[in-house]
């Protein structure tokens, strides 16, 4: 799963540098926490967080495949959680 949001995100971001993907998975749950440079929050939201929704769809469409939940936090560096999105199995 960290895998293809590090592949998306590498592509959106002017700063692939400052990208940091933590995963922890447990019981059937994968938690994805994505941390960015702060100039690069709003390409990764997108306008109306069409392009947030859009990452979320596909993290969704891979947790189908494996038979889990994924859960994408997106976080300031700073340590201020902007958005969070959370699928469904």
């Amino acid at each position: 799963m960290k895998d293809l949001l590090e592949f998306i995100i590498t592509n959106l971001v002017s700063k692939p540098d400052a990208i940091s993907i933590d995963e922890k998975s447990e019981d059937g749950n994968v938690d994805l926490i994505l941390t960015v440079d702060p100039t690069d929050m709003g390409l990764i939201i997108g306008k109306n967080g069409q392009t947030i929704r859009a990452i979320r769809k596909l993290l969704t469409v891979r947790a189908i495949a494996e038979n889990v939940r994924v859960n994408l936090q997106l976080v300031e560096p700073a340590g201020v959680t902007s958005t969070e999105v959370t699928s469904d199995k």
